[in-house]
């Protein structure tokens, strides 16, 4: 009889309250795109380099996997690349984290294929940012248009 007298109360508090204020949730900011270019090739707008994985061969050498992405309508011939990998928080000026030059084979109306690079580095694998934190800056090199 005794838990009765004090959980009926207890059920009344309970039930009269109110809920507690909701805290307002923090919108998380567009990261932006995985790679930028200021290249002058008109095809530069209709590629996109995402998904940069980085391995370590040995010291200061790195195996970077990436994907290129078609999102023309159109076929697009071989295309050679110089890509530097940045930190999302450089500043302009700052020294890029790994530099290099890469392949993408021909790609269809928006197809998309893996690439394969090497770079060479001062940073060994473990000092670098993180994947989500590297952006990547672009210029086709071949074909100039």
């Amino acid at each position: 009889m005794r838990r009765l007298i004090l959980t009926v109360p207890l059920i009344f508090l309970a039930a009269c309250s109110s809920p507690p204020p909701e805290k307002p949730v923090a919108k998380a900011e567009p990261s932006g795109p995985d790679a930028t270019t200021t290249s002058k090739n008109p095809v530069a707008k209709f590629i996109e380099l995402a998904g940069f994985r980085l391995t370590e061969t040995s010291a200061n050498k790195l195996k970077i996997v990436f994907t290129a992405i078609n999102h023309s309508e159109a076929d697009l011939e071989e295309l050679q690349v110089h890509v530097r990998l940045m930190a999302r928080s450089a500043k302009e000026g700052d020294e890029p984290v790994a530099e290099f030059d890469a392949k993408i084979p021909g790609l269809g109306p928006e197809q998309d294929h893996d690439v394969t690079a090497a770079a060479t580095t001062k940073l060994r694998v473990y000092e670098m940012p993180d994947w989500q934190f590297l952006r990547a800056e672009f210029d086709i090199t071949s074909p100039s248009q």
